[in-house]
C-alpha cells in the first residue's frame, strides 16, 4: 500500500472504525450535529509500519472533542501521481462530504522549487486550507530551552519547503523521545511524543478554519486590522507601497458584493480615516474627549488575564502592573492609571455590521520612552491583549485580515517558529484564521507572519514604477549644458555667458555638493571634467527609478502607470527576455550595454540614434527608454482592442505590427521581448484583481495558491500575477551561485572604491544583514561578506545546496582579507541559523590561518584581542571565543535596532544616547555554538518519555539572561566584544538590491545603518566611511558614499514634482508618505550625519510653501502637515539644519498652529 486510511489506536482513543475503505471512518461523535465537518490528516506510511502513530492518535482525539470527524490517511510519497489520485478519492468521496481542512504532517513539498510555477494541483483540487503540522526532529527539552524553536534541518524540511505548497504553518505538536532500547540491536527506539497543548492549538485552529468555511458569507464576522506606527493620527493604516485606506475600502466593497453584512461602508479611503479618527485611537492627543465605540470592561479583562499561562501573567504584570487601570494606553508613564482604577479598556476602530475595521494597538514604547534603551523584548501591554481578546471573544471574529506590510503582532517576543503557549504572538492572537495582504517583494517579513501567526499571505503588486526624469532647475541645467556644447562647435563666443549661467544654477541648486566640490570657486577648475560630471549625474537622476503613486489592492495600474511599470519590469533581463532596452540597442546595432554603461561617456560614432542627436551615452539611453515606452504603449493598445473584441487572436504578426508602428525596423530581439510582454507580462499584470478574488476565496475556507516572491523589477517577473500565498527559498541553498557571483562582484567593487579613495586596502567593515533581502536575492549580502573574508561557498553536485566553504588563497584573492562584522536582523537570526553557522565557521577558519598581519587583519585582531581579554581576567578559552565574535544581533525573541521609538519620542540628546540604545539592542553575540542543535533521536534522551503518556502542557518561557532555562550555549549579551568591533570599524556598509523602494522609505535603513554609524562615531569620535551598495542591476553592483545616495534619492524622488503628484492621487495616505519621508530623512541625519542643509530647505519649498501641495496636505491629512513642520523645527533645534533664515522658521511655526486649528475643527464636526 502506498496510501490508506488509518484506524487510531484503541488503547489511546475511544474512536472506532467501521471500514478501512476509501469512504474513511464513521465515528460516534460526542455532542455532534450531523453532518460533522471532516478533517483530513496526512502522515507517513513509515510511521504506520513502525507503530509510531501516537501523535496521530492524539490529533484524532482532539478533533473528535471538537465535534470534528478525523480522516487519517498514511502515504508513501505525495509526489507519486497514483497517490495523489487516491488521496482525492479518500478526501473527496463522491457519495459523502469532502473534508473541510487538511492537517498535513509530512515534510518537504509537493511542488518543486526549480519550476517557475509551483505544481500544486492536488491542493488546488482539494481546495481546503492545508495546515502544516510539525513533528519535530528534536527533543522537547531542546524546544523548551532554545529561542530558535526548531533546528535548521527542521525549518527547511517542515517549514520552508512546505510553504512552497501554500501550506499554513502551525505548531510543533510532537518531539522525539526514547520509547525503549533494543538490547539485541543496541539501538534506541524513538517515537514522536505529542504535547497536549500544542495538539489542542492545532485542533482549535482546524476547527476555526472549518467553521469559517461552513458559515454562509452573511453570517461570517471579519476583522480588518490596520497598522499604526508611529502612534500618531497622521500615520494610520501603514502599509508599504499600499494605499491602505483605499485598499481597505476595496476589500469592504468586495465583501459586501460577496454577501457579507457590511453596514454603511465608507465610500473612499479618506472617509474611512475620518471615521476612525472621530473615535479614540493610539494617539494620546485628545483621547479623553473622543468617543469610545467599543471597550472591554475591567472585570472581563481581569477574568481573561487570569486564564493566561502563569509565565505570561508574571511577565506582563512585572512590566505593566497588575492591570488595575495601568492598561498601557500611551499616557507617557508605564504605571500611569486610567481616570479610575476600573475604567474599561477602549478598543480603537469602527464596526460596520459583521465587519470590524480596527487600529492595531501600540507596542508600549510610547508609554515610557526609556524602554527604548533597555527593553528590546518588551512585553505587550494590557491594552494590546485586550484588543485582540475583544476581536476574538466579544466581536467574535471568524477570521482576521491584517491589511498591508506590516503590523507588530508577528514581531512580539517569543520563539522564532514552533511557538509555545507562552510566546506572545500566540497569547495575543490565538488560533484564528489569518489572512494578510502583503507586498510581493518582501518575502522575509511576510514569512515571519506565516511562521509566527499562521498567516495566509495574499501578496499584492508593488507600486507603479517610472523614470524620475528631470524637472525645474535640473531640466534648465541640462538644457544649458546642451547649449554649451552646441556653442562650443558653432559659436564659441557665447561660452563665457553660458558657463556663468551654468555655474550660477549649480550653486543655486547645491549640485556641487553632490559632486563632492565643497568650494564654489572650484566648480570650473577643470571645465570639461566638471561639465561631463554634471551631465552624467543629471542623466543618472533622469533614469532613476521611482514610484509613481501607490498600489490599491486588487487594481491593475492603468494608462501611463501600467506602461511605465511594464518597461521597468521588462528592462532587466530574465529567462524569457534579454531586457527591452538591450533588445532595442541590439536591433539598432548599438555596441554598448544600456544597463551598465557610464552615461557621461560621449556617444562616439552613435551621434544620431533613431533620428535624435545624441552627445552622450546617457542621451542614447534616453532615446532607448522613450522608444521602449512607445512600444509598450502600442502593445497595450493592441491588447485592449483584442480584449474589446473578445478575441483570442495571437500571432507574431501582431507584435511586429506594434514594433512597426513605433519604428521602421525591428529585429528578432525586439520581437522576442514584445511577444513575451504581450503573452506573459501584460496578462499577468491584468490578473491583479485576483488579489481580491483570492482573499475572498481564502475567507470562504478555500486553498490560496502559492507562488514565488521577489522584486519584479529585478528580473523576477515570475512572481506575477499577484494574489498568491507567496513562499521564500530553500535556506539550504543560500547563498545561491547567482548570489555568490553578485556578492563577489560587490566585494571587489567595494575594495576597489575604498582603495582609490584612501590609498590603502580596507581592514575592517560592518555590514547589516537582513533576512528579507537574503530571501529576496538568494543571499547577495552574505555572499559579499564571505567574499570580503576571502571565503567561497561549496555547493553539492545535484541539489546545489551549500555543504561547505573553501578558503581562497591570497594568491588567488589578489588582495588582503577584510575583517567583517555582521549585525543581523531578528528575522535573519530566526530564518537562517545555517548561515550564522557558516559565517562563524568561516571566521574561525580565517582566524586560524598563518598569514602576514597586513594580509589577514582578522587573524591579527583575534591574536591581539585574545591577549587583551586574558589580561582582563578571562580564561584563555573564553578569550579566544570572545575575540572571534563577528555576528551580533538583538536578544533572542526580540527584533529591531532600538532607534525608532527613541527618535519618535525625542527622548535623546546626543550621539551617546543613540549609541547606547543601538548597542543595547545589538550586542548579543551569535555563533555556531549557540544555535538550536541538530541532535538526532539520541538527543531526545531517556528523559523524553513520560511513561507512555502525552506530555503535559509545556510552559516554555522565552530565554532571557535571568531565565532558569537559559542554556550554556544560548546567545548572551557581549557589549564589550561588540564595542571592540565598533572601535576598530572603518566602513559601515548597507546594501539595497532593488529600486522598488529607497532608503528614505523605511525606518529600518536609518535604524541599522544609521544606528551602527552613530555607535562607531560615539567610540571613535568621528564618522566611519558610510557606504551604500546599489545591487539593483545584478550585472553591475555599485558603491556610493551614503551622502551621495541620500542626495540622489532627495533629487530623484523626495522633491520631484512627478513623485509628489503621484502620492497626491492617494489623499490621506499620500500625505502620510510625504511625512514619513521627512521623518526618515531627519533620522538618517541624526544618526549618520548625511543630510545637507539645502535638503531641509528644499522640502519646505516643495511641501509646505507650494500652495497646491500645502493645501492638499492640510485638507487630506492635517496631522501630517503639523508633523512635517514640527520635524523640520526639531532638525533646526538639534543643529542638524543650521543654515536657515528666521522667516522660514516663523512660517513653520505658523503652519503648526494652522494645522492644529484644522485638526481641532475637524474633531468638532
Amino acid at each position: 500500500l502506498r496510501s490508506s486510511t488509518f484506524e487510531p489506536d484503541e488503547s489511546t482513543s475511544e474512536l472506532r472504525s467501521s471500514t478501512s475503505e476509501a469512504q474513511g471512518f464513521q465515528y460516534p461523535m460526542p455532542h455532534a450535529p450531523c453532518p460533522m465537518p471532516k478533517i483530513g490528516i496526512l502522515f507517513y506510511r513509515a510511521h504506520y509500519l513502525a507503530g509510531n502513530t501516537k501523535v496521530i492518535d492524539a490529533l484524532c482525539e482532539a478533533l473528535v472533542q471538537k465535534n470534528l470527524q478525523p480522516v487519517p490517511v498514511f502515504v508513501s510519497s505525495l509526489r507519486e501521481p497514483d497517490v495523489q489520485v487516491e488521496l482525492s478519492e479518500f478526501f473527496q468521496p463522491k457519495e459523502a462530504e469532502s473534508i473541510a481542512v487538511l492537517l498535513n504532517t509530512t515534510s518537504f513539498s509537493l511542488a518543486r522549487l526549480e519550476s517557475e510555477t509551483p505544481q500544486t494541483e492536488l491542493w488546488e483540487k482539494l481546495d481546503v486550507p492545508v495546515l502544516q503540522v510539525i513533528l519535530s526532529g528534536g527533543s522537547i527539552e531542546q524546544w523548551e530551552s532554545q529561542f530558535q524553536g526548531l533546528s535548521p534541518r527542521d525549518i527547511g524540511m517542515n517549514v520552508a519547503l512546505p510553504e512552497v505548497d501554500g501550506r499554513i504553518i502551525t505548531r510543533a505538536v510532537s518531539f522525539k523521545a526514547l520509547q525503549t532500547r533494543n538490547p539485541h540491536l543496541e539501538t534506541d527506539v524513538v517515537i514522536y511524543e505529542p504535547v497536549s497543548d500544542r495538539i489542542e492549538f492545532v485542533a482549535k485552529l482546524a476547527a476555526n478554519w472549518a467553521r469559517l468555511g461552513s458559515k454562509p458569507p452573511q453570517e461570517r464576522r471579519i476583522a480588518l486590522i490596520l497598522a499604526n506606527y508611529p502612534n500618531r493620527n497622521g500615520r494610520l493604516a501603514n502599509g508599504v507601497g499600499l494605499d491602505t485606506p483605499a485598499s481597505c475600502v476595496e476589500i469592504l466593497q468586495a465583501l459586501h458584493q460577496a454577501g457579507y453584512e457590511v453596514e454603511n461602508p465608507p465610500a473612499e479611503g479618506d472617509e474611512l480615516i475620518q471615521r476612525l479618527t472621530d473615535g479614540v485611537t493610539n494617539d494620546p492627543e485628545g483621547r479623553e474627549s473622543l468617543p469610545v465605540n467599543q471597550s472591554v470592561s475591567w472585570e472581563e479583562y481581569q477574568e481573561y488575564f487570569a486564564s493566561l499561562p502563569p509565565a505570561v501573567q508574571q511577565g506582563i504584570s512585572e512590566r505593566w502592573g497588575m492591570g488595575n487601570g495601568a492598561w498601557g494606553m500611551g499616557h507617557g508613564n508605564n504605571k500611569s492609571p486610567m481616570p479610575n482604577a476600573q475604567c474599561p479598556i477602549p478598543i480603537s476602530g469602527i464596526q460596520l455590521g459583521n465587519v470590524f475595521v480596527g487600529i492595531q494597538p501600540a507596542r508600549g514604547y510610547d508609554n515610557d520612552p526609556s524602554l527604548n534603551y533597555h527593553a528590546p523584548d518588551l512585553e505587550p501591554t494590557h491594552a494590546y491583549l485586550a484588543f485582540y481578546y475583544w476581536v476574538r471573544e466579544t466581536f467574535g471574529a471568524d477570521a482576521v485580515v491584517h491589511v498591508g506590510k506590516h503590523g507588530n503582532l508577528e514581531w512580539l517576543p517569543g520563539k522564532s517558529v514552533a511557538l509555545s503557549s507562552n510566546c506572545y504572538p500566540e497569547v495575543a492572537f490565538g488560533a484564528l484564521p489569518h489572512l494578510y495582504p502583503f507586498i510581493v517583494n518582501d518575502p522575509g517579513e511576510g514569512s515571519q507572519a506565516k511562521r509566527r501567526a499562521q498567516a495566509v499571505i495574499i501578496d499584492h503588486l508593488t507600486p507603479p514604477m517610472t523614470r524620475a526624469e528631470l524637472y525645474g532647475s535640473l531640466q534648465q541645467l541640462e538644457n544649458l549644458i546642451d547649449e554649451y556644447y552646441e556653442a562650443d562647435s558653432l559659436d564659441p563666443s557665447r561660452l563665457p555667458v553660458i558657463r556663468d549661467r551654468i555655474r550660477e544654477l549649480v550653486i543655486k541648486e547645491n549640485l556641487h555638493l553632490d559632486l563632492g566640490i565643497q568650494n564654489e570657486t572650484e566648480i570650473f577648475n577643470s571645465e570639461s571634467l566638471v561639465l561631463n560630471s554634471i551631465g552624467g549625474y543629471l542623466c543618472e537622476l533622469k533614469e532613476a527609478q521611482i514610484r509613481d503613486g501607490l498600489h490599491i489592492f486588487g487594481q491593475c495600474p492603468q494608462g501611463r502607470q501600467l506602461r511605465d511599470l511594464i518597461v521597468a519590469i521588462a528592462r532587466i533581463p530574465n529567462r524569457h527576455s534579454p531586457g527591452i532596452t538591450r533588445a532595442i540597442a541590439q536591433d539598432w546595432g548599438l555596441d554598448f550595454d544600456p544597463l551598465t554603461a557610464d552615461l557621461s561617456m560621449t556617444s562616439g560614432e552613435y551621434s544620431i540614434v533613431n533620428g535624435t542627436q545624441c552627445r552622450t551615452l546617457g542621451d542614447i539611453v534616453e532615446v532607448l527608454e522613450e522608444h521602449a515606452a512607445l512600444l509598450v504603449e502600442q502593445l497595450i493598445i493592441e491588447n485592449s482592442e483584442l480584449r474589446t473584441q473578445n478575441s483570442e487572436f495571437r500571432n507574431q504578426d501582431s507584435c511586429r505590427d506594434a514594433i512597426h508602428r513605433v519604428c521602421t525596423g525591428g529585429g528578432d530581439a525586439m520581437n522576442r521581448v514584445s511577444t513575451w510582454i504581450r503573452d506573459r507580462l501584460l496578462p499577468a499584470l491584468q490578473k491583479t484583481p485576483e488579489e481580491i478574488t483570492h482573499l475572498l476565496h481564502g475567507l470562504d475556507g478555500g486553498y490560496v495558491p502559492s507562488a514565488p516572491s521577489g522584486a519584479p523589477t529585478r528580473g523576477r517577473p515570475e512572481v506575477l500575477p499577484t494574489g498568491r500565498n507567496f513562499y521564500s527559498v530553500d535556506i539550504r541553498a543560500i547563498p545561491t551561485e547567482t548570489a555568490w557571483d553578485i556578492g563577489r562582484k560587490a566585494a571587489e567593487t567595494l575594495v576597489e572604491y575604498y582603495t582609490q579613495e584612501h590609498g590603502e586596502y580596507p581592514k575592517t567593515l560592518g555590514l547589516s544583514l537582513w533576512g528579507t533581502a537574503t530571501m529576496r536575492t538568494g543571499g547577495d549580502d552574505i555572499a559579499e561578506a564571505l567574499a570580503l573574508l576571502g571565503v567561497q561557498p561549496v555547493w553539492d553536485g545535484a541539489a546545489r545546496r551549500v555543504v561547505d566553504f573553501e578558503i581562497l588563497p591570497l594568491a588567488i584573492l589578489g588582495r588582503p582579507r577584510v575583517d567583517v562584522t555582521l549585525r543581523i536582523s531578528g528575522f535573519f537570526r530566526d530564518a537562517f541559523p545555517n548561515l550564522i553557522d557558516l559565517f562563524d565557521q568561516a571566521v574561525s577558519a580565517v582566524a586560524d590561518l598563518d598569514e602576514p598581519p597586513e594580509q589577514n587583519p582578522l587573524a591579527d585582531a583575534v591574536c591581539q584581542e585574545t591577549d587583551l581579554w586574558t589580561s582582563q581576567g578571562l580564561t584563555l578559552e573564553e578569550a579566544v571565543v570572545r575575540s572571534r565574535y563577528r555576528i551580533f544581533g538583538s536578544r533572542p525573541g526580540a527584533y529591531g535596532a532600538g532607534l525608532q521609538g527613541l527618535i519618535e519620542s525625542q527622548n535623546w540628546t546626543d550621539d551617546e544616547d543613540l549609541a547606547r540604545a543601538y548597542i543595547n539592542w545589538s550586542s548579543y553575540a551569535y555563533s555556531s555554538g549557540n544555535l538550536a542543535g541538530e541532535q538526532g533521536s539520541r538527543g531526545a534522551g531517556e528523559q523524553g518519555s513520560r511513561g507512555g503518556e502525552i506530555l503535559p502542557n509545556s510552559q516554555s518561557p522565552i530565554p532571557t539572561p535571568n531565565s532558569s532555562l537559559l542554556t550554556p550555549n544560548s546567545p548572551l549579551p557581549s557589549p564589550e566584544a561588540f564595542k571592540q568591533r565598533l572601535a576598530q570599524m572603518q566602513v559601515v556598509l548597507h546594501n539595497q538590491d532593488n529600486r522598488e523602494h529607497d532608503l528614505l522609505d523605511s525606518d529600518d535603513y536609518y535604524q541599522f545603518q544609521g544606528g551602527l554609524t552613530a555607535a562607531v562615531r560615539s567610540l571613535q569620535g568621528k564618522n566611519p566611511q558610510t557606504y551604500f551598495g546599489d545591487n539593483s542591476i545584478p550585472a553591475q553592483p555599485r558603491i556610493r558614499q551614503l551622502k551621495e545616495e541620500i542626495a540622489r534619492v532627495y533629487r530623484s524622488r523626495v522633491v520631484n514634482p512627478k513623485w509628489i503628484a503621484g502620492v497626491m492621487r492617494h489623499g490621506y495616505k499620500g500625505a502620510f508618505e510625504m511625512a514619513a519621508t521627512v521623518d526618515f530623512l531627519f533620522a538618517y541625519d541624526a544618526t549618520a550625519k548625511c543630510v545637507e542643509d539645502y535638503m531641509y530647505q528644499g522640502i519646505v519649498e516643495a511641501y509646505l510653501l507650494d500652495p497646491v501641495v500645502s493645501e492638499f496636505i492640510q485638507q487630506k491629512n492635517p496631522y501630517a502637515l503639523r508633523d512635517i513642520a514640527e520635524k523640520l523645527l526639531e532638525a533646526h533645534k538639534r543643529n542638524l539644519w543650521e543654515d536657515v533664515n528666521i522667516g522660514t522658521l516663523e512660517a513653520l511655526r505658523n503652519l503648526v498652529h494652522q494645522a492644529e486649528a484644522v485638526i481641532e475643527e475637524k474633531s468638532m464636526v
